[in-house]
């Protein structure tokens, strides 16, 4: 689609609003860890919040419901199993309770988290993988397999393990010559792709030991890159260009001769770290050390990576945790939330899309990965791949309270969006009420002009809520032409 200059692009993203909470909301004495490494040092899911911090004598790390604020005193209890300092920790995809951290000590242990959160410090791990010669500074479970662990240290060598029974199932030792420093699974976990310290952007599928693309020198600076596999395939990454200047890249894996987009920002020193929304195709960038967070949507018309906005903090972040999706506040029509790490502090920073309905908002919300793994891990190892199994937002939505919607006497009463329908109309006698008040007050003279704004209101509103209806119909249809196209390309 070629592009005029003048026309505005059309996108319900293009006014996201970024806004810190409550100082009442933040935690406080979170003793964020040091450690010179470059991971987001915070993982969080709907029910808990875990980042990693300063311990003596050893690696730890805080979990604390999600829900929890204020001040985090020095006795509360922490996960504190390793030997040396903690590099990176991930939730399970499938288990909101099962976290895997990695750390200095050559180690990654999985742990179990209790219901409710921890009572007591936890030292001893469900599983202990041991297999690397180096300290590990990189995790990631598959995202539709259960189970299925991934794991890159500073021996350069990328492992894959099966959680549940502990064993090591695959192994590439020779595919990388130096420092790895990013993996990213693809949408159903059939291939992987990795950036390096010899600034090359590799493809692998890790059954197979098999390199299947290469990329030369994607960004050409030496400072650290990282790469994400967005949900069609292609691959975003992040550097700095021979000049020091921090870049973001959009890559095709069926040619990576050049990218398909390429934007230079500023000569910031902090690598910058991908967090990607597969449900919004939006990319948001943190820089380790700033004090912005940068939001894009990728699509499929030129320039395909748009700059949407930039969220601005007068204090820079150590790192950030980035909330699932099923975690986020429909109602308040909030897309992504952050926990940003201060030096001894946790902000949330939710993202939202402003709107003036009340109802579910389903164009902003299309179906999510849910618990539910779509292959076991045998299965997986077998050779089998599957897509996420999604699960609806609508859930996670609430009703305005209805005292709200009896005061705003012109608004129709309507049912939850999902049903589709108004519900019943009030009594005529309740109905009629407010005129004949009137009319009485008035010496039996109602006033007509009066009533039919209402009954314009009425009409209004019920077309707005009608509207929301079709968006989110829309967006259904839309979803399910795409996997039916998928099903005819043979992709599934």
């Amino acid at each position: 689609m070629s592009f005029r200059r003048g026309v505005v692009r059309q996108s319900k993203f293009r006014h996201v609003f970024a806004q810190a909470w409550k100082a009442e909301h933040c935690l406080d004495d979170v003793r964020v860890s040091r450690v010179t490494w470059d991971s987001p040092l915070s993982a969080v899911n709907p029910k808990f919040l875990a980042v990693i911090v300063e311990a003596g004598g050893g690696g730890a790390f805080l979990v604390v419901p999600i829900g929890k604020s204020g001040r985090i005193d020095q006795s509360c209890p922490m996960v504190c199993g390793h030997a040396a300092p903690v590099l990176d920790i991930q939730w399970s995809p499938h288990d909101d309770n099962i976290i895997a951290s990695a750390s200095e000590d050559c180690t990654v242990k999985v742990w179990q988290i209790p219901e409710g959160g921890l009572t007591a410090p936890m030292t001893e791990a469900v599983v202990t993988l041991e297999g690397h010669s180096k300290r590990v500074g990189i995790l990631a479970w598959h995202p539709t397999a259960f189970n299925i662990l991934l794991t890159a240290g500073c021996d350069n060598v990328i492992l894959v393990w099966n959680v549940g029974t502990g064993e090591l199932v695959y192994q590439l030792a020779d595919a990388h010559p130096d420092l790895i420093y990013s993996v990213s699974w693809n949408k159903n976990g059939s291939a992987v792709c990795t950036v390096c310290k010899d600034k090359a952007l590799r493809v692998i599928d890790p059954r197979r030991g098999v390199v299947l693309k290469v990329r030369e020198k994607v960004h050409e600076g030496t400072r650290p890159m990282r790469a994400v596999f967005l949900s069609d395939g292609k691959i975003l990454t992040t550097g700095f260009s021979r000049m020091s200047e921090r870049q973001l890249a959009l890559w095709d894996t069926k040619d990576l001769s050049e990218p398909m987009a390429e934007q230079e920002m500023d000569t910031s020193n902090g690598v910058l770290l991908p967090f990607y929304d597969p449900d919004t195709n939006m990319v948001y960038l943190l820089g380790k050390g700033d004090c912005t967070i940068r939001y894009f949507e990728v699509t499929d018309e030129s320039p395909y990576v748009h700059f949407l906005s930039l969220y601005s903090s007068k204090e820079p972040q150590r790192g950030a945790g980035f909330l699932s999706k099923r975690g986020v506040d429909v109602n308040k029509c909030e897309i992504a939330r952050f926990y940003k790490l201060h030096e001894r502090k946790v902000e949330p920073i939710s993202m939202t899309v402003p709107r003036k309905s009340d109802l579910f908002q389903g164009d902003l919300y299309p179906d999510t990965a849910g618990l539910e793994p779509a292959l076991l891990a045998d299965e997986w190892i077998a050779g089998q791949d599957a897509p996420p199994l999604l699960v609806s937002l609508s859930g996670g939505y609430a009703a305005p309270p209805s005292k709200h919607r009896e005061t705003v006497r012109s608004k129709p009463r309507l049912a939850s969006q999902d049903s589709g329908s108004a519900a019943p109309a009030a009594p005529k006698e309740a109905e009629d009420e407010e005129p004949r008040a009137a009319a009485r007050e008035t010496g039996g003279n109602t006033e007509r002009p009066k009533r039919e704004d209402d009954i314009l209101n009425e009409l209004l509103s019920e077309m707005k809520a009608l509207r929301a209806v079709v968006l989110a119909q829309s967006q259904r249809i839309e979803l399910l032409e795409r996997q039916l196209a998928r099903i005819e390309d043979g992709d599934v």
